[in-house]
């Protein structure tokens, strides 16, 4: 744990969240658990409301709320609008430069603030820095999973081509610099993907850290989503918007889609195991 004295060398941040009605309580819990148990946290957490929520998720909140006032800042939807649009209006709406980005599901590791905002001490040009994620179902003394990313930005920029180069869950980044690029974007299941192609071709420099700073609770619902027809029609028109932005090759588009076409088409647990021993190592 660092000093009090040494807290002020760090520049204030907020964390940004998007909840739905559909959270489990007791993972937003631990969600905000692991956030209140950093070594340096944040000033503020931003938290849109997606539509409205359960009478148990609003409990979480009045708890944390209570426990902790003029910590939490709400932006509310009457109607759920989906991740893109709900991240969209919560960037503005972030008091700070540094924005930290978190699922209200998944569990930060206790350094993971400290560990990014030294990057961005070190480096005043670094726009985004993510890292390397691990994925469990229910506890993360069941890690089942790595998914590893590049590390500079020659190589992340090389990556994004045909898959994501940052894991959304871990990247802190500069609100002027999302705001530069453009925001987040509706682009169901593809909101992250999207703003990675547009801070690249915007000029923005990241980097990835070589640790892990957060642990993903994934499982069968996670992996359900991200097949089908539906899903692959989406990833279609995402990944046509990279290569018609100019990133990637026309070769980038159509591998990506044959690869992401057999996946999407395949049983789920067979398609689970792909995630957990091809896709993510």
């Amino acid at each position: 744990m660092c000093e009090n004295s040494d807290l002020n060398k760090y520049p204030k941040f907020s964390v940004l969240m998007s909840l739905y009605f559909k959270e489990k309580p007791k993972y937003l819990r631990e969600c905000f658990d692991s956030l209140l148990n950093q070594t340096v946290k944040a000033d503020e957490w931003v938290i849109v409301k997606d539509g409205p929520l359960t009478d148990e998720l609003e409990s979480v909140l009045k708890e944390y709320e209570t426990k902790y006032p003029n910590l939490i800042k709400y932006v509310e939807f009457e109607k759920n609008q989906g991740l893109g649009l709900a991240l969209r209006a919560g960037v503005p709406a972030c008091s700070y430069e540094l924005i930290a980005r978190m699922d209200t599901d998944d569990i930060c590791v206790h350094k993971r603030f400290e560990t990014q905002l030294k990057e961005f001490i070190f480096n005043p040009n670094l726009d985004i820095c993510g890292s390397h994620i691990k994925e469990f179902d229910e506890g993360i003394d069941k890690l089942h999973s790595e998914r590893r990313v590049p590390l500079v930005n020659k190589d992340i920029i090389q990556y994004q081509k045909r898959r994501s180069a940052y894991n959304h869950v871990t990247v802190m980044f500069k609100k002027s610099s999302v705001l530069k690029s453009g925001n987040y974007e509706d682009a169901p299941l593809m909101e992250d993907d999207m703003l990675w192609t547009r801070m690249i071709i915007a000029g923005c420099n990241g980097k990835n850290i070589d640790e892990t700073l957060v642990y993903v609770r994934t499982g069968l619902d996670m992996i359900s989503r991200r097949g089908g027809w539906s899903y692959f029609k989406k990833y279609r028109q995402s990944r046509k918007k990279v290569y018609q932005l100019g990133l990637a090759t026309y070769w980038d588009y159509i591998y990506t889609l044959l690869i992401q076409f057999v996946v999407s088409t395949l049983p789920l647990k067979i398609r689970k195991k792909i995630f957990e021993k091809i896709l993510r190592n």
